[in-house]
């Protein structure tokens, strides 16, 4: 059995709110003088919950896991799931106010853009820094050093105050010291999301093979489904503060898209704002559903068969429908578009009933958007209603190929396997 790094038991986190929650002194004197006078709290966001002085929180409830030697562990879950906190607990920025965590070995975190940066010392002396925070000595980062340079695409910038640096310059240089210093046990909280494709990747394969050639024991934090199936090989999926999941990915991803995604047969968007990009929004969006159905699950031999109904808020003429099919993380697997199927006067309401063939799609969760567009006199497409729409699940699929077809590692349409054509040697 492989070393055990890290054992977090019977872990709770209990926040109370309402007490010292501003920014500022002054914050918090104006909240106080607000409350002696009985009025209301002048620091509090328009449309936020209030809450009562005292009331408590509970942001982890109960936690416990143990995480092996190379272990490369994704933990996911909705906003406020507790994730975050359960990182600064094991990097020991804050304790615990129930149970006990064990580690074997020195931590690199990386919680947020810049942590453990001091602004006004360059790039190479927070490498050292850093370093030094780890227990290294001065020789130890001095072997190290050029190869977290070379990494961080950081080297013409290395002598300038971070203070200067861009958000993605801080990732870059924060992971490159985290990567090649020292330390057993790696954590990580959506920082690369900041950092742009090319270096996320590069990050990706890093973490990958430290943990594979030197044992590295890495936790990951993120939202974004594609790098969890990249990097790791084990999940742990939280809600309110407990964990509902632990174990195997793919199944790990799955708890999670049916704990956070509504598989109603029905969306009613008459009471939910639309997107704040849309500027001239011509048509509102009032419902979409699934016909004959009272559930969200086809098989790929079903035909998916879906109305919307809309209401014109202005004149409207060659209107087109683009409804694209994604994953849960959001990748784009098709485009279904139907051009100038219908023109209509203001105030006027319609409906529409459409269907699609998933025959190709693996098993699995997906969504629609749909997205209205209009020609305008140059010819040019002019979207004028977007809204995230119906989730559907895949239960079963025609292929019948020798793989056993799952989205992680085939990907998300169930093609045919190749079929060789002819084998020749030559020379």
């Amino acid at each position: 059995m492989s070393e055990t790094m890290l054992k977090v038991s019977h872990i709770s986190k209990q926040y109370k709110l309402g007490q010292i929650g501003g920014t500022t002194l002054r914050d918090e004197l104006q909240r106080w003088s607000a409350k002696m006078r009985h009025r209301e709290d002048p620091t509090q966001k328009i449309g936020a919950v209030g809450y009562k002085a005292g009331e408590t929180f509970m942001a982890l409830d109960d936690v416990s896991f143990t995480v092996r030697k190379g272990e490369r562990i994704g933990i996911i879950g909705h906003n406020g799931a507790g994730k975050s906190t359960l990182l600064k607990l094991i990097a020991r920025i804050t304790a615990p106010t129930k149970g006990d965590i064990w580690m074997n070995g020195r931590v690199a975190s990386m919680l947020e853009v810049g942590t453990g940066f001091h602004g006004e010392l360059t790039g190479r002396e927070n490498i050292y820094m850093n370093g030094a925070i780890l227990g290294m000595k001065k020789k130890e980062i001095d072997a190290k050093i050029e190869d977290i340079i070379e990494f961080s695409e950081c080297r013409q910038f290395i002598d300038t105050p971070v203070k200067r640096y861009s958000s993605g310059m801080y990732v870059k240089l924060a992971f490159s010291v985290a990567a090649h210093l020292d330390s057993e046990i790696m954590i990580m909280d959506e920082v690369l999301a900041v950092g742009d494709m090319a270096f996320q990747n590069k990050c990706l394969e890093k973490m990958s093979d430290v943990s594979k050639t030197e044992g590295r024991t890495i936790l990951y934090v993120s939202h974004n489904m594609n790098t969890i199936w990249q990097l790791c090989e084990r999940c742990i999926v939280l809600k309110h503060g407990k964990i509902i999941f632990d174990g195997d990915v793919e199944k790990g991803i799955d708890c999670y898209s049916e704990n956070n995604y509504s598989n109603e047969p029905a969306v009613n968007y008459e009471e939910i704002p639309g997107p704040r990009w849309l500027l001239a929004p011509k048509i509102r969006l009032l419902s979409a559903a699934y016909t004959d159905r009272k559930h969200s699950k086809f098989g790929t031999d079903e035909k998916i068969k879906f109305r919307l109904a809309w209401e014109n808020l202005s004149r409207v003429k060659n209107v087109g429908l683009r409804v694209e099919i994604r994953t849960l993380s959001e990748i784009r697997l098709a485009t279904y578009v139907l051009y100038d199927f219908y023109s209509g006067e203001a105030d006027k309401k319609a409906e529409l009933t459409a269907e699609f063939d998933p025959h190709e799609f693996a098993e699995g969760f997906y969504y629609m958007t749909f997205t209205f567009f209009e020609h305008d006199v140059r010819g040019s497409q002019a979207d004028i209603e977007c809204r995230k729409g119906l989730c559907f699940e895949i239960t079963s699929t025609k292929h019948t190929g020798k793989l056993n077809w799952q989205p992680a590692k085939w990907g998300y349409l169930a093609l045919d396997e190749i079929e060789a054509l002819s084998v020749a040697e030559i020379g």
